[in-house]
């Protein structure tokens, strides 16, 4: 009898995770199951395809050759989902977007004249920095700030995003110079997420101080800066917009992020994948002036020097 997929599926997953306990909460199902499963499979197949160590599952000799022709079923059955989707020719269904925290939350602002626009189209935005899987069809779309070297993926130009430095009224300055930059608190990201734009250039003018608060992500650092806690550099479209914040001189010409719209090239044909891009590509040519930093309704009007000001 030829294994099923679902067991071949639980065995794939339980090579890939290496115990019972992550491997049963990646497929959603009990722990018993999973091992249930994998025996059944053994039994079926008449070798036994895991060795089973105090702390993990290693595939065997016979489980090694058997995870390859799994994985060649695995994208096989994922192409056929893809393609499967493509063939509805209406605009309409659920749209998986997945981008940062910060570009999450511009995209949340303007959901409202998106679903006007698309009102059968179901959106699920996700918030996370790191790259979803399209293959996997983790997300439908990314917007991410850089293209993945993937021969799969399709990806766009949506635009360019502006920085600059931010901070609560009362902190302001008369001017933000060398000195002053190294006196003041900052808002920045920790050690792990040193990559963020504008955190060498910052780290750079600090020359070795660090700063006092640290977050992992954008919106921590925003919440944090309208607090009071200090200056940090934001994206414009984050930080012009709030009126609990000061923009301290113009953009910082030296840091900017380009944006990418990214979808598997099995989808792009889609009928709601082309709808719900060129809405995203939309929204961002109206917003442009936002995201590059030419519309600030709050920046500070006395004497500041502009750090990398265009």
């Amino acid at each position: 009898m030829t294994p099923s997929w679902d067991d071949l599926r639980i065995f794939l997953t339980l090579a890939r995770e290496g115990t019972l306990t992550t491997a049963a909460k990646a497929l959603g199902v009990s722990h018993p199951t999973v091992a249930r499963r994998v025996a059944a499979l053994e039994r079926q197949i008449g070798a036994r395809l895991f060795e089973r160590l105090p702390d993990r599952f290693v595939p065997t000799s016979a489980g090694e050759e058997l995870l390859g022709d799994t994985e060649a079923m695995e994208r096989a059955a994922l192409s056929i989902d893809r393609r499967s989707a493509g063939l509805s020719d209406t605009v309409r269904g659920v749209v998986r977007l997945s981008a940062g925290e910060a570009m999450s939350a511009l995209l949340a602002r303007h959901l409202p004249e998106l679903r006007r626009q698309l009102a059968e189209i179901e959106f699920e935005l996700v918030a996370s920095h790191t790259l979803a899987n399209l293959s996997r069809r983790e997300a439908d779309l990314l917007i991410r700030e850089q293209v993945p070297d993937l021969g799969d993926i399709v990806a766009r130009k949506l635009g360019r995003v502006a920085y600059a430095i931010y901070a609560h009224p009362a902190l302001a300055v008369a001017r933000l110079g060398p000195a002053t930059m190294k006196a003041v608190p900052w808002v920045a990201f920790d050690d792990d997420h040193a990559y963020m734009p504008g955190q060498r250039w910052l780290a750079d003018r600090l020359d070795g101080t660090r700063p006092a608060v640290r977050g992992n992500n954008w919106l921590v650092l925003h919440e944090a800066v309208r607090a009071g806690a200090g200056f940090a550099i934001l994206p414009c479209y984050l930080g012009d917009p709030d009126p609990g914040l000061q923009r301290m001189g113009g953009v910082i010409a030296e840091v900017f992020a380009d944006q990418w719209l990214l979808v598997h090239r099995d989808l792009r044909a889609l009928p709601r994948m082309r709808a719900a891009m060129d809405a995203v590509v939309d929204l961002f040519q109206r917003e442009r002036a936002v995201l590059e930093g030419r519309s600030p309704r709050n920046s500070f009007t006395g004497d500041v020097s502009r750090p990398g000001a265009r």
